[in-house]
């Protein structure tokens, strides 16, 4: 393990920002944050000596100090700009989810982080944290066969907060519907070649703008098919906050993990293997990215294979608009 610590700046909180990971980590500290309420903050940060409060993103990018930005930026639809600006400033990026919501400001971060020498990586670990990394680790090994077709669910709760703009947060195809693609490419390890979405407000108690349910189609690269839901209609009573399913099947047999996760299954043509040891811990994957930073280890996923969901969902989401 290398002996150099990484310094990081926090922008914004709207999404899953870092500053638990930092709190415990010996090879990375927080030296500032901007666009981030002090209330959001746990004690320890806001009484921290060392640790830089800024109002602006340009103030934080001022910062020499720090070497790498994770942004949750209030705006969603700002954030690929800001990554940008990030980047130029000489800072490495770790982004939220959807990191950019048209394929061309992607193909711009992409650019300019191999342009200006400094890595990017959106938050995109999915595929990392159990049971999903074991379902990978059997998927990858051959042990369901060829695989042939992919079912996936994600369901959240709705909340008075869901934005109804999709400039704040993405909206749920590509801030939810994301999870389900990297489910598919990222465990079921089959890339999507083509996506067609449908959307639906039924059921949205506001009568607004914001889309409760997205159903979606896939044609996968081996000629195989894969199909996803995603919603804001998992009731409380359900006990998680996240419903979720993944079913693959191949030709040796099928894997699952179901209610969130709780429940797994790996049958195969003679044999009902039952519940899946998961013999290694979940993965944080910014962990993985601070490690690779620091010439420990290389992330799992290159950056075309981690960012290819998002480009699939925008794409996804394009072909709605145009209809």
């Amino acid at each position: 393990m290398s002996e150099r610590t990484l310094t990081v700046g926090l922008y914004g909180i709207n999404g899953h920002q870092i500053h638990d990971v930092l709190l415990a980590h010996p090879q990375a500290s927080l030296g500032a944050t901007a666009g981030m309420p002090e209330q959001k903050l746990p004690k320890s940060l806001i009484e921290a000596r060392d640790v830089c409060h800024y109002e602006t993103l340009d103030e934080l990018l001022a910062n020499e100090q720090i070497e790498l930005v994770s942004l949750c930026s209030p705006r969603r639809r700002d954030q690929a700009e800001e990554a940008i600006r990030c980047l130029e400033a000489g800072k490495h990026v770790y982004a939220e989810k959807p990191c950019a919501m048209t394929e061309r400001e992607l193909d711009e971060i992409v650019g300019t982080a191999r342009a200006v020498n400094r890595q990017f990586h959106e938050m995109a670990g999915t595929a990392f944290e159990q049971p999903y990394l074991e379902m990978r680790r059997l998927v990858k090994a051959g042990t369901i066969g060829t695989v042939v077709q992919v079912l996936v669910q994600k369901s959240y709760p709705y909340a008075d907060w869901r934005p109804e703009s999709e400039d704040v947060d993405g909206g749920l195809l590509m801030q939810v519907g994301v999870h389900a693609l990297r489910l598919v490419e990222h465990v079921a390890a089959v890339s999507v070649n083509n996506v067609e979405a449908r959307e639906t407000k039924l059921g949205n108690p506001r009568k607004d703008n914001l889309r409760m349910a997205v159903s979606m189609v896939m044609e996968l690269e081996n000629g195989g098919l894969a199909s996803a839901v995603a919603n804001y209609l998992n009731p409380p009573a359900f006990g998680s906050w996240g419903n979720e399913t993944l079913r693959i099947f191949g030709t040796k047999g099928f894997v699952e993990a179901v209610d969130g996760g709780r429940r797994t299954r790996l049958v195969l043509k003679e044999k009902d293997c039952g519940p899946l040891a998961m013999n290694e811990p979940s993965q944080d994957y910014f962990i993985r990215f601070l490690s690779s930073l620091l010439g420990d280890s290389e992330m799992p996923l290159d950056l075309e294979e981690e960012l290819h969901p998002t480009r699939m969902v925008i794409r996804a989401k394009a072909k709605i608009a145009s209809h």
